[in-house]
């Protein structure tokens, strides 16, 4: 069922459409045509808000699984929370602001 609505987002989705789906942070992107490579869905991996908002105008993108696989095992490396827990330390606080959430959710 998710598959008949993947492929029908690749045919009719409008280039660079986002659609949010049911996990929290997970979107669903349609890339146009570049080159050699056709039109393709990614996923983009973005923080949100308590609204459910993303917090930044573009995140992370995946294309493949073993892409996927890549991101993860480089964000489950110890030293890369330790380095990052380092630049909380050292970086100003950062403000948030409100935007009106999407309605329109892909359920996975």
């Amino acid at each position: 069922m998710a598959d008949e609505r993947l492929s029908q987002f690749l045919k009719e989705g409008k280039d660079w459409e986002k659609k949010a789906t049911s996990i929290p942070g997970v979107f669903l992107l349609k890339m146009p045509e570049f080159k050699s490579r056709p039109s393709c869905i990614a996923l983009e991996i973005n923080p949100v808000d308590t609204l459910g908002v993303a917090t930044k105008k573009r995140g992370i993108l995946i294309k493949s699984r073993t892409e996927l696989e890549q991101i993860s095992n480089i964000l489950n490396n110890v030293k890369i929370v330790q380095l990052a827990a380092s630049i909380d330390e050292v970086n100003p606080e950062k403000k948030t602001k409100s935007i009106p959430s999407q309605t329109d959710v892909f359920e996975i």
